[in-house]
């Protein structure tokens, strides 16, 4: 039997654990209440800070309470535009603007979008990451649901009633610079989590790898396993539908929108 693998050491570890002294909170909507499904909020941008680990820097928004006398707080991904002194509106009767929250069902189509909740209430979940937006495709002919193209250039139909941000991440073009030194790396992963610097499988010994050992560095086996084999084993491509290169166009289908 081999040692325990880096995979499995993955789980429940001190060693793996991301660093979240530093960061600034999480970056959530306010909770959907009355004041958003019937009429808008008005918040006022207070200050745009970075949040050590997270590529897009942070908007502190700041809201009255609808019911008791007091300051709410949230924490909005910046978009590109947004400043401090700036008011921003969330709510169903929002108008369309740059930092404004509104559900899917009020943009046209073509609405450049981030931040956007998977499911209603969620308080944003796609598209979040710096340089990265969405674009409202269209919607269905009751109103319910809305189709968006994700970053990745995949269509997810949601329900209408799900909110986004109009706008893109603020700090696009982040991998655009070029690493240049290792340390650099060092700094980068040092605020997010302990994954880098990385060893290959196929550079261990085989007791610390199932890619490990021989005379030259090769796997030596194909590098697809099963969903149901032993954690010690599952690494490489796990349960693959498919591998190779991607060859030949993409067939539109019949009906689809490109």
């Amino acid at each position: 039997m081999g040692r325990v693998i880096r995979t499995q050491r993955k789980g429940a570890s001190r060693v793996f654990k991301a660093f979240t002294r530093t960061r600034k909170g999480a970056a959530k909507y306010r909770p959907i209440d009355y004041s958003e499904r019937r009429g808008y909020m008005k918040g006022l941008v207070k200050k745009i800070i970075h949040d050590p680990g997270r590529g897009a820097p942070l908007a502190q928004v700041v809201f009255r309470d609808p019911v008791k006398y007091r300051l709410q707080k949230y924490n909005f991904i910046a978009v590109e535009g947004l400043y401090v002194g700036q008011f921003v509106y969330c709510g169903a009767k929002a108008h369309l603007g740059i930092g404004n929250c509104l559900p899917l069902g009020k943009l046209p189509e073509g609405t450049v979008i981030s931040s956007i909740e998977e499911k209603s209430g969620d308080r944003g979940r796609l598209a979040r990451t710096s340089g990265t937006s969405a674009i409202v495709v269209g919607h269905s002919e009751d109103g319910k649901k809305t189709r968006v193209r994700l970053p990745s250039g995949a269509r997810k139909t949601l329900f209408s009633k799900c909110r986004a941000v109009v706008g893109i991440p603020a700090g696009g073009g982040r991998i655009d610079k070029p690493v240049l030194k290792a340390g650099n790396n060092f700094h980068k992963y040092k605020v997010k989590r302990n994954c880098w610097p990385k060893v290959r499988g196929s550079a261990m010994n085989p007791v610390e790898h199932p890619h490990g050992g021989g005379n030259h560095q090769h796997v030596g086996h194909p590098t697809t396993v099963g969903r149901r084999i032993p954690p010690g084993r599952k690494v490489g491509l796990i349960a693959a539908r498919r591998t190779g290169l991607l060859k030949g166009g993409k067939k539109m289908v019949k009906g689809e929108r490109a």
